[in-house]
């Protein structure tokens, strides 16, 4: 019989085998010691050993030959860079910023064709069986099929579920803190709209994504472009200088995960962020979107976290880890909340009554937990093998994120490989990207794409990313 004993002990053994891997005392091709020899060096059962060398397979970390044994076939150190801080190159001619969004994402229901350009879950992630038993169950249970107007601030079950998830991320909420919205970029607009007036200046990342410049565009605010390194995130520094030199009305951020780059800000970085934006009273909305989608051991502090003063607007939304047709999404907008009902009120006085209530369900239930664990392993796992794979199939000189959660990778090419050009080069293998330059508010970029790993990796999608990575080389070599 299994125990939790025999769960934990392959988990310890398998993390300490990823780690020597790692750090090169077992290099690509070395053959790792058999099964028996595994057991009885570490004391512990063959099926234990057995379960540790398939987790680190399922990663795509080993590989087991036929009548051989195990061999390592991915290495860490022998991956490619991350992408360095760019140096800014001249703006696409042609085509505007919004004309090539409008391009790239035209036909999402395109049938055929690997949507590398998006960043979501594949619908095989999701848990649908029981989301829709859990609907059919709200629908059920209400006394007028769901058919009400919920709550201005959302359905009480839900905010209730919401604000335990706080949790996770270090706060103490409650559910009158929580207003419950269309999906995480109407959350965003409402934040936004109630700290801001048309004509202010508002902090973002650079690079990011798209849809956050557009809302700005949209809102009538000016956009101040803080440098996202691919690793670390936002440069404080940069930050810090800006505020001096002139007046920002609040800032909005991606602070774990962000979008396209996958950077994670280091607690005490966030902590740091709180800090030097309260000192003006300058308006935090985090957008958290992308927060329980860790791959380490631990999910990542939220700066709503730190804030002591009610200035971090807090946004998120289970679009990305749970159903993004259901568009349930959620904010905590702390002493602007007053101002974030108003508009709602005004904007479409309530959210969708049936949606809320299913997950409600699926979260009292206790099926949102383990639906993150597994699709947080899933997601991981995906992670290393498409990275494996632009090593192997890309160019010399490529550079690739490491991020630690999130969907996406963020690949700098060489110098001579234009991402629009790569683009539509793709688009005639049925391989859909998001090329670099509608990341930035003026088309930088130019020679970075990024791709979302959401898609489970299979024969036919390491096809397409030789077939895309061969299309690098074509056109770094000037065809």
């Amino acid at each position: 019989m299994k125990t939790a004993a025999d769960d934990f002990l392959y988990h310890q053994v398998a993390d300490r085998l990823e780690t020597m891997v790692g750090n090169g005392l077992w290099k690509t091709g070395d053959k790792l010691p058999s099964v028996r020899a595994l057991s009885q060096e570490q004391g512990i059962s063959m099926s234990t050993a057995f379960k540790a060398y398939a987790a680190l397979e399922s990663k795509g970390l080993i590989e087991a030959r036929p009548n051989s044994g195990y061999f390592v076939r991915f290495a860490p150190r022998k991956q490619a860079e991350p992408p360095r801080m760019p140096r800014y190159a001249p703006p696409p001619q042609g085509l505007s910023v919004d004309e090539m969004i409008a391009t790239v994402y035209a036909n999402l229901s395109e049938a055929g064709v690997l949507h590398l350009s998006l960043a979501a879950p594949a619908y095989e992630l999701l848990p649908a069986a029981k989301l829709n038993k859990c609907l059919l169950e709200a629908l059920r249970s209400s006394p007028t099929s769901c058919l009400h107007y919920e709550n201005i601030q959302g359905n009480e079950q839900l905010r209730q579920q919401l604000a335990r998830l706080s949790f996770n991320w270090g706060g103490r909420s409650t559910a009158e803190e929580v207003v419950v919205t269309q999906g995480c970029m109407e959350a965003l607009a409402f934040c936004l709209r109630a700290v801001t007036q048309p004509g202010d200046v508002v902090a973002i990342e650079r690079p990011t994504y798209f849809g956050i410049f557009s809302l700005l565009k949209n809102l009538g605010l000016r956009a101040l472009e803080v440098p996202n390194h691919p690793e670390t995130g936002l440069d404080l520094q940069f930050l810090r200088e800006a505020i001096h030199r002139q007046r920002i009305a609040a800032a909005l951020l991606v602070p774990s995960f962000n979008n396209p780059t996958g950077s994670l800000m280091s607690d005490s970085q966030k902590e740091a962020l709180v800090a030097l934006l309260a000192e003006r009273e300058i308006p935090l909305v985090e957008d958290d979107i992308y927060g329980e989608l860790y791959f380490g051991k631990a999910r990542p502090r939220t700066c709503k976290s730190f804030d002591r003063q009610g200035l971090v607007l807090y946004c998120s939304s289970m679009s990305k880890s749970l159903a993004p047709g259901y568009r349930v999404g959620w904010c905590q907008p702390g002493r602007f909340q007053k101002k974030v009902l108003q508009l709602k009120l005004t904007h479409c006085v309530t959210t969708a009554t049936p949606t809320q209530a299913a997950v409600a369900r699926f979260c009292e239930a206790g099926r949102l937990d383990l639906h993150l664990r597994h699709l947080r392993k899933a997601l991981h796992t995906q992670c290393l093998r498409y990275w494996q794979a632009i090593a192997e199939f890309f160019p010399a000189g490529t550079r690739v994120s490491q991020p630690a959660g999130g969907y996406v990778l963020w690949l700098e090419l060489p110098e001579t490989v234009d991402a629009f050009h790569l683009y539509h080069r793709a688009r005639q293998h049925q391989i859909n990207i998001a090329p670099g330059q509608i990341f930035s508010t003026d088309g930088q970029f130019s020679h970075h794409i990024r791709l979302g790993f959401g898609t489970p990796y299979g024969p036919a999608l390491e096809n397409s990313l030789r077939t895309l990575g061969g299309l690098v080389r074509q056109l770094a070599a000037g065809g």
